[in-house]
């Protein structure tokens, strides 16, 4: 019989994140998902705080979905852009990881599952942050995988390619989506329950032998 499980998921309030929350509910998980005022990811002492504060909550899924991208060239990019985008698409995960690690350690059972994206593997202009950042979390997925699979816990990152989110119009003219989806073999953007599903399974008791791998879910647009 499965044990109940405790999933804590960031960036939840829309797009992709409350794709996820629903797909874990639907599985029976108890979701976490606090608002800024009780975890402020810009802020590394509001994350050891909210760690401390949930020491006894059963956590024992982590996904790591919040994220932030800036567009500007290298030239423009201002250095409080860039350290905001290395403190949530990168620094709050690897604290999250390392607070919630050592429950997950004596449970011997744990989840973690970092959203990256398909620009920690490709590049486009104006994106020198968040590249950065997410190639950064797929090599923190890795050494969290092989420091932690003695314990029972898998890590994985996703890499999703275009998402039809809010964060997708706001950063691309609707001329532009356009193209990117003659881009795309599918011919259309993902729908956010299909990168919740793939997390989901990913953070189940149905994953038993997955981990240190970052799965590209793209419509098989860096296949060309």
């Amino acid at each position: 019989m499965s044990v109940p499980h405790t999933a804590l998921v960031t960036g939840a309030s829309r797009g992709i994140g409350a794709a996820i929350a629903s797909a874990l509910s639907d599985r029976g998980v108890t979701v976490l998902s606090p608002r800024r005022q009780d975890l402020d990811l810009l802020s590394s002492d509001s994350i050891r705080a909210f760690v401390a504060r949930h020491r006894n909550a059963g956590i024992d899924i982590l996904v790591n979905n919040a994220g932030i991208n800036i567009l500007n060239a290298i030239e423009a990019v201002r250095p409080e852009d860039w350290q905001a985008m290395l403190q949530v698409n990168l620094t709050a995960p690897a604290l999250l990881a390392q607070g919630l690690a050592a429950d997950m350690r004596a449970r011997r059972w744990g989840r973690i599952v970092n959203v990256s994206s398909v620009f920690s593997q490709i590049a486009k202009e104006k994106r020198a942050a968040y590249c950065a950042s997410k190639a950064g979390l797929d090599g923190l997925t890795r050494t969290l995988a092989v420091e932690l699979g003695p314990d029972g816990i898998l890590v994985n990152s996703i890499a999703p390619g275009y998402v039809d989110t809010e964060l997708t119009q706001q950063n691309n003219s609707p001329q532009n989506l356009a193209k990117i989806t003659r881009t795309i073999p599918l011919r259309r953007l993902a729908q956010p329950h299909e990168i919740a599903r793939l997390i989901a399974f990913l953070c189940s008791e149905d994953n038993t032998y997955l981990t240190g791998q970052t799965l590209v879910i793209d419509g098989g647009l860096i296949c060309q």
